[in-house]
Order: structure tokens, then sequence, then C-alpha cells
């Protein structure tokens, strides 16, 4: 190679070393939240292991799914990694609107979350998924706890689905009681198949529930943007909150607006990062159903799958 091509190429390569796209990553660890619902956790953990497979330090905090974005404008959590539409979207919205935070990326998996039941509370109630012929089967899920009202039973609190509102503006003859978590959700599937009893909860996709107890949503009038805010949206002239939630829902990618200079090559994985349907509830089943900890569902998840996250990485 001519000497003068060599010394243009070593230019070029100390030039590119000293960009600041390739600066070396911050040893300060990466801050990643955790939620109460598996899949979150086990994608945190998968993508935290990937981070630390590349050099970085991570740290894991628990923190509230609605208060995190708040969390991440300020920089005290890094990122989050699953935005739902239905659930969080107001909160995401109104972080980005203060700024500090931003969206990565979008998640190719569909989501979607509302009121539920498994496939034999239907052969009780035969008129569903209509919301109307649910509120006529009400007596069909009445419960000690809910005096003559049918029991919805909802997510945790710190969820804010808004089912209450839902029921209030719809005028169904309802009461919403909460579970403590997600597992609290299942065990309660779990209870009635014993004996076929019919129930009606709050679930979502994805997650690994439909594969074990096949179901369906049950069919509110459909969400139009700020049918939680203004009245004039949806059936009801003057009421808020009577409809169902989006049925093609998001799930995005935040991150501190800090990232990516602070830990530049974490950032452009953590752009990549892109998780399916089936992937997600891959994820949900191994600690749910197979009974592992997050963070060894993560490592076998990561294990099975290099051909998918290694790409990430380079």
């Amino acid at each position: 190679m001519h000497r003068t091509t060599r010394l243009l190429l070593s230019a070029a390569t100390l030039a590119l070393a000293a960009s600041p796209a390739l600066a070396a990553d911050s040893t300060d660890p990466i801050m990643i939240p955790t939620h109460n619902w598996s899949s979150q956790i086990v994608m945190s953990n998968v993508v935290g292991q990937m981070f630390e497979s590349m050099g970085n330090s991570v740290e894991y905090v628990s923190t509230d799914s609605q208060a995190v974005y708040e969390a991440v404008r300020l920089g005290d959590a890094t990122l989050e990694l699953e935005v739902w539409e239905g659930a969080f979207g107001a909160s995401f919205r109104s972080a980005l609107e203060k700024g500090g935070l931003h969206d990565v990326t979008t998640h190719a998996a569909i989501t979607r979350e509302d009121w539920w039941y498994p496939m034999w509370t239907k052969e009780a109630c035969p008129g569903l998924p209509d919301w109307k012929a649910l509120n006529d089967c009400a007596a069909l899920f009445v419960t000690p706890e809910t005096g003559d009202k049918g029991r919805f039973l909802g997510g945790p609190v710190d969820w804010l689905k808004h089912d209450a509102e839902k029921v209030e503006a719809l005028g169904m003859n309802f009461t919403v009681v909460n579970a403590g978590s997600a597992a609290a959700l299942w065990a309660e599937i779990a209870a009635a198949e014993k004996d076929k009893t019919p129930i009606v909860l709050f679930n979502w996709t994805p997650n690994f529930a439909e594969a074990v107890w096949p179901g369906e949503f049950v069919e509110f009038p459909a969400w139009e943007d700020g049918c939680d805010k203004d009245p004039a949206k949806g059936p009801l002239p003057d009421k808020v909150y009577d409809c169902g939630n989006p049925a093609n829902g998001y799930m995005k990618i935040a991150a501190w607006d800090g990232m990516k200079d602070k830990w530049p090559t974490a950032y452009a994985a953590l752009q990549k990062v892109n998780f399916n349907n089936a992937q997600i509830a891959e994820m949900a089943k191994l600690v749910d159903i197979d009974g592992m900890e997050p963070e060894d569902a993560a490592a076998a998840w990561l294990a099975a799958n290099e051909a998918v996250w290694k790409p990430w990485t380079e």
C-alpha cells in the first residue's frame, strides 16, 4: 500500500475513534425499571443482559408503571421497554410534552388490553363478545363481595385502566374489584376453570394466557382518540370512557434523552431492539408457566435466540 494512502487511512481511523458517536460508554450503570408483570421483567433482564454482554453495567429498579415515565424523563431511570398504548399512553404522552425522554422505536408486537373472558364463559352467556350481552348476564358474575352486581376483576390499581369510569359511563351492572398482581389474575382464571365458573377480568395480549385459556375480549364501542377526555368522542355525547381500549395498540420503547450520549453503543443497540407477540408471550411463559426466575428466564431466552439479538449489538 502506498505510504500516502496508509497515512490517510490512519488519519481517518483516528478521526472516527475520536468521533462522539463512537465514544466509550459510561461506566455508570444503565438503570432499567421493572414492573409487576412477567413479560416486562423478563424483557428488562433480556436487554440488561445483552447490555452486559457489550461491557455495560446494569442495575434494575422496581418502579411504578405509571410514574416510570417521569423517572425516565428526569434520568432516574434510563429507559422503558414496554410502553403499552392502552395502559400507559397517557402517562407517556404527558412526559413527552414535558421533555427529557423520547420515543426510541416501536416493537412489532400489536397490543390489546381490555375486559376478557375464557370461552367457557361464552357458553353461559352466548351473546358475547358484545358488551351489552355481558351486561345482561351480569348476574352470572355476582360474588359475596359485589352484592347484586357482577364482578369485573381488574388489574392492579397502579395500571390505571379506568374500568370503574367505563362501568359508570356505560351504565353497567358491574363492580370493579382490583387484583393485587398479574399472578392473582392467572390464579383466578385457573380456579374458575375447575368447575367452569363464568369470569370476566382484565387481560392483555401478548402474554402466555391466550395459549393456556382460549378466550375473547369483550367488544365495547370502538376506541376513538379523545374518548377518555372529550364527551363528544364515543357514542354517548355527555360521557367520557364510553368506549373500549385500542384494539391494535402500540408497544414502544422510551429512553432518557441523555442515554444516547452517555451510553452511545448501548443506545445504538436499543434502537434495534424489536420483539413480536410470540417472543413476548414466550418470555412471560418461562416465568408464569415454567416457574423460572426472571433473570434465569432471560438467560434461557438469550441462549435460544442468539440469531435474533446478537445482530442488535453489532
